[in-house]
């Protein structure tokens, strides 16, 4: 897995490159700013696109090229995360309702995005279950960690971006017509014990950082 050194601790994450990808996308930013759209448009948007293709797919999962569709978002969806951050961070538009949107559309989305993996044959709907509440409680746990004046964190192996990475490859495999129910089950898995560390990961270093 493409991977770089987390800036909240010293684990493995692709959360780590987003710096560069915000500064391929700080031109559009600046066009869209001046184009009148905010921050919270682009989050309430990227969700509203996630939650329909989640549907989507549901309604369609024996049409397993719909799934091509996953990684394609995927990649928009962080594009937009990146510009909805920029746009609250460089141009004065955050806000308290910003923070809330921010968070609560991530795990709508994300949780709309991993359900239909669990109509698919060969896959566990229990599995696929347990990725998605442990992802909800990962990314509690980086967020109380800012209650406690240690900052939110973002420490992995399996954050947000990293299981992106791992739906998004999922979701190219079985759009492309590739075998996938015997392998279903590992992957989600060994999502689980890596979101089990991540949880452990956050926990541990916002305590610490607290210190």
């Amino acid at each position: 897995m493409l991977a770089a050194r987390s800036k909240g601790g010293n684990q493995l994450s692709i959360y780590a490159l987003k710096p560069r990808f915000q500064a391929l996308l700080r031109p559009l930013t600046g066009t869209l700013h001046r184009s009148g759209v905010t921050a919270n448009q682009v989050t309430v948007a990227a969700c509203a696109v996630s939650a329909g293709l989640g549907v989507l797919l549901a309604l369609n999962s024996q049409a397993s090229r719909l799934f091509l569709l996953v990684p394609v978002w995927l990649a928009l969806r962080m594009a937009m995360n990146a510009i909805d951050g920029m746009l609250a961070r460089e141009f004065g538009q955050g806000s308290p309702l910003g923070a809330y949107l921010n968070e609560l559309t991530d795990v709508i989305s994300d949780t709309a995005l991993y359900a239909p993996f669990a109509l698919l044959p060969g896959s566990s709907p229990w599995l696929v279950g347990a990725v998605a509440a442990l992802a909800i409680i990962s990314e509690m746990a980086g967020v109380l960690a800012a209650s406690v004046g240690a900052g939110r964190r973002y420490d992995g192996p399996m954050g947000k971006s990293d299981r992106a990475f791992v739906f998004g490859a999922t979701g190219l495999l079985v759009g492309a017509g590739v075998p996938m129910a015997a392998a279903f089950n590992w992957i989600w898995s060994a999502v689980i014990v890596l979101l089990v560390l991540t949880i452990v990961n956050r926990v541990r270093r916002g305590i610490a950082a607290t210190t």
